[in-house]
């Protein structure tokens, strides 16, 4: 069931966004830091905001970046039974087909990360878009998620209260990986799946990313520090980044005031489980600073028989912005090819 709301440097370097580093690297602390929460808690935890006020911090910033967006045609807040999931849905009135995007994002960075990705998707389709059950974002849970199981459930759920019964999945990151468990859970519900970096799905994080992160989440560490071990992990240099920029406040408020308890991390696929994706599947890939497994995971992917594997040149995980009007039309060629049932 749904609740529905209307919603009427003159330097030689030119300086890139500071949210897609923080995101790489908020994904890496993340998910290389969940074996440290199973070691030190008694089992899932629900993600919560840690005071009232950090609250307040966290949604005047995901209100500022989420200005950036195209404006919803409506906001719905899904019941499922691990928590309210908050879904924004754009309605083409002349879509070129009636089969929509579902968009499930990376950690931390809730629907404001498809800024760049948006208009172009809105142009030719309807399109929905997830905050996730137990990460920082305007979804609300309630029941621990136990396992990947329980996190490609709420997906299903959320689809079903949308009423979506067959729709084109994308996810970045560890969205990504969330989507491949969907896909894996519920084939019948897919008309294609897209898969954007996705980590822990074809391979394991890289080494440097793992020794960076650990790095980073030092508590004692000066903030100069840490933002050198962050743009490290995202492939920059210090003075290639904006700390001011919307997205980045937003992450930073999300890291800094909401507990996520213990979610789930993505799972490798098995060989079977890939040969056993029947929809067509798009698999994009970083050739620099990949935190999706690089060259290896591109040719893990390839066992998936229905797949278009691409390493996309000089991007980094944070692909999907900084390619994307040459991604957004490669996916739409890609979703036009889809054949009808």
């Amino acid at each position: 069931m749904s609740t529905d709301v209307e919603n009427e440097d003159t330097g030689t370097r030119r300086k890139r966004r500071r949210w897609p580093v923080v995101l790489v690297t908020t994904i890496a602390v993340v998910s290389t830091g969940c074996l440290a929460m199973v070691l030190s808690t008694s089992g899932p935890g629900v993600g919560h905001f840690r005071t009232p006020e950090g609250r307040q911090a966290y949604t005047e910033a995901y209100d500022a970046a989420f200005a950036a967006l195209p404006k919803p045609t409506r906001t719905h807040d899904v019941e499922t039974t691990f928590g309210t999931v908050r879904a924004y849905a754009w309605i083409n009135p002349d879509p070129v087909d009636d089969v929509p995007v579902v968009l499930v994002p990376g950690r931390a960075s809730g629907v404001p990360m498809w800024g760049e990705n948006l208009r172009d998707f809105v142009e030719h389709r309807t399109v929905y878009a997830f905050d996730a059950i137990g990460d920082s974002g305007l979804s609300e849970q309630t029941l621990p998620l136990r396992d990947m199981d329980d996190n490609a459930r709420w997906v299903e759920e959320a689809l079903d209260g949308l009423g979506l019964d067959r729709i084109h999945l994308v996810g970045h990151s560890q969205g990504g990986g969330l989507a491949a468990a969907v896909a894996v859970r519920y084939p019948d519900r897919l008309a294609s799946l897209t898969l954007l970096e996705p980590i822990m799905t074809f391979g394991m994080l890289p080494v440097w990313a793992i020794a960076w992160s650990a790095v980073a989440a030092l508590p004692f560490l000066p903030d100069s520090w840490r933002d050198h071990a962050l743009n490290r992990i995202g492939g920059v240099e210090d003075d290639e980044v904006d700390p001011e920029d919307p997205m980045a406040r937003m992450i930073a408020a999300g890291t800094t005031h909401f507990d996520s308890g213990s979610l789930p991390t993505p799972s490798r696929l098995s060989d079977d489980q890939m040969r056993g994706l029947t929809m067509p599947v798009y698999v994009a890939i970083a050739s620099d600073k990949s935190l999706a497994g690089g060259e290896d995971a591109a040719e893990k992917a390839e066992l998936i028989s229905t797949a278009t594997v691409k390493v996309w040149p000089k991007t980094t995980h944070s692909l999907p912005m900084q390619v994307a009007p040459e991604l957004d039309a490669e996916l739409e060629r890609f979703w036009a090819d889809v054949p009808r049932p």
